[in-house]
């Protein structure tokens, strides 16, 4: 049940659901099918905020996440995970609530729970960072892959059409500078929604950026295109079989975050027939298969040195999905 304290933080924190239309972002679809998908992903996404800020309790929040559906419910978990760490960074008396989240409900969509923190880092001071970012040294990369998505997806013109590099230091050491990089994937991811799910305005757009930045673009396209789905036009198969031409040398970029995205959907028994097409297309397998390269580039990993463990992670499952 809501509570009172809880309808408060709603009313003063929740944005607006009109904040994530094409209209108000600036955004352009060719396929309006493909746009009100994504619009939807986006209202899914708050909704999740709106039931992190008003439940009493891990239960609660559970059981109303699990009342979207299921293609979209990681979004809603995502949203979720944004909340929760805003409430912790405001009430530093009660620093808990998204590590509960984590350690509970959120289990089975671990990655989106990180992606999540990144949104919260992108709304609030650098100062606070380290009390919301949890310290999984191999996943909290991904709340710099949230901040990135934020920053492209509130922050267009200065991040995608004008191409703005990230300068981000992370709350923990980064002796290499990885930290634009795992922007970057982020930004990468954004510009399936930017691009309204248009596979050639993805790429072409991807080609205005320096060259050194579109490996981690792609992986975030690769995330995107098969967790988010929706291919522009209705093209299915045809459109991701584009995709992947179109990637060119960075097909194992694409592939990398593709099979990134069967992991999050087959953890907590979301794939859809989005899930399964894209991953055959990309990956070239199922999504099985797809999560078990994830799993299987984990072993044996060594720790962070001239690049982060996270790195070393993505190129094995590179090589993996190249045969190499």
């Amino acid at each position: 049940m809501a509570t009172l304290t809880g309808n408060i933080r709603k009313r003063l924190l929740t944005p607006d659901f009109s904040e994530v239309t094409f209209a108000r972002r600036g955004f352009t679809a060719r396929d309006p099918q493909a746009q009100a998908r994504l619009e939807h992903t986006g209202r899914q996404f708050l909704t999740g905020f709106e039931h992190a800020m008003t439940s009493g309790d891990m239960a609660e929040l559970s059981a109303l996440l699990d009342t979207v559906e299921r293609r979209f419910r990681g979004f809603a978990y995502e949203g979720a995970a944004m909340a929760l760490a805003i409430t912790d960074a405001m009430t530093p008396w009660r620093r808990h609530r998204v590590r509960a989240f984590v350690d509970g409900p959120a289990g089975a969509h671990i990655y989106m729970a990180h992606v999540g923190i990144g949104w919260a880092m992108a709304r609030l001071p650098k100062r606070l960072w380290p009390a919301i970012v949890l310290q999984d040294p191999l996943l909290r990369w991904l709340a710099l892959d949230g901040y990135g998505f934020h920053l492209a997806y509130f922050s267009t013109r200065e991040y995608v059409h004008e191409r703005k590099a990230p300068a981000v230091v992370p709350p923990w050491p980064d002796p290499s500078g990885y930290a634009a990089r795992a922007v970057d994937q982020g930004i990468g991811r954004a510009l399936w929604f930017v691009c309204g799910a248009d596979v050639e305005r993805v790429a072409s757009m991807i080609g205005t950026f320096a060259p050194q930045r579109r490996a981690d673009l792609w992986g975030g396209t690769g995330l995107a295109a098969t967790y988010a789905g929706g291919v522009g036009g209705g093209a299915g198969a045809v459109g991701l079989e584009a995709l992947v031409k179109l990637a060119g040398d960075h097909r194992g970029d694409l592939a990398q975050g593709s099979a990134f995205a069967a992991k999050a959907r087959l953890l907590p028994g979301l794939v859809v027939d989005d899930t399964t097409e894209a991953v055959r297309v990309i990956c070239g397998c199922t999504v099985d298969e797809a999560a078990r390269l994830t799993d299987t580039a984990l072993d044996d990993l060594p720790p962070d040195g001239p690049l982060p463990a996270f790195e070393v992670w993505r190129q094995r499952i590179q090589a993996a999905v190249r045969g190499g």
